[in-house]
């Protein structure tokens, strides 16, 4: 039977300082890195999708800082081993004050590197060796990409999510965006929180007010906070209709 393999993430918005991570994890078996972010937001939207068991985090970075990433993370109820990489020594207490298990400063020593993933390897070794990995909770937020890079939108926030073509946007209480999951995806990942109203848009259930009637017997769904919501298809209008019957 082969070794459980430990899913890394590197986290640092200097390229140099995660192409040299990435050089020396390439030599040490039972790592897989399963991705990359530069900044907090991205690291907790990759978190998301890609359920890391390590994150090499550095502390300073724009926007949501190391730190402020940990601290998130930390109230998940099970989260990733941190081992924060720094070129700074006096944020240590405050690195295990969020629950850090490693502060390596850089240039990153790889024997060092290698214990301290070694150590993250025994604390999460009931769930490395689980015959099936457990199944992945569900987003707290949408990642979007914006002119500022990768930003989290709030479940509680969106309204509901429109394909154009390759493009699927959401819809929230502060405006829109494009993301780059497929309505699919999203359906299958919040299953009965999402309606589909129409074969282009589904809607987050519980926001719904009602239908409004519009223009040739269309009808549009009524969202809280929005003041247009999507168009009801002809052929999904029967059980949109059921469905809020039985709200």
């Amino acid at each position: 039977m082969s070794a459980p393999v430990l899913k890394v993430l590197v986290v640092d918005d200097e390229p140099l300082a995660r192409a040299r991570l990435l050089r020396q994890l390439a030599g040490m078996p039972g790592i897989e890195v399963v991705g990359e972010a530069d900044n907090g937001e991205a690291a907790l939207a990759a978190c998301a999708r890609w359920q890391p068991q390590v994150l090499l985090m550095d502390i300073r970075m724009p926007g949501l800082d190391g730190l402020g990433a940990a601290l998130e993370l930390s109230r998940q109820s099970a989260p990733p081993a941190i081992i924060f990489c720094t070129a700074y020594d006096e944020y240590a207490l405050e690195a295990f004050d969020a629950n850090a298990i490693g502060y390596l400063l850089k240039p990153v020593n790889q024997d060092k590197l290698a214990l301290a993933l070694a150590k993250a390897a025994r604390l999460t070794q009931a769930q490395l060796a689980a015959i099936a990995p457990p199944e992945p909770a569900l987003r707290n937020h949408i990642s979007a990409k914006s002119r500022r890079g990768v930003e989290l939108i709030p479940m509680s926030d969106v309204r509901y999510f429109i394909a154009d073509h390759k493009y699927v946007t959401v819809h929230h209480c502060n405006g829109e965006m494009l993301i780059d999951d497929t309505l699919k995806e999203l359906e299958d990942e919040f299953g009965p929180r999402l309606l589909r109203v129409h074969r282009n848009a589904l809607v987050v259930l519980e926001h719904i007010l009602g239908l409004q009637r519009v223009e040739l017997g269309q009808y549009r769904v009524r969202l809280a906070g929005m003041e247009r919501g999507p168009l009801v298809s002809r052929r999904h209008l029967p059980e949109v209709k059921r469905v809020l019957e039985n709200l």
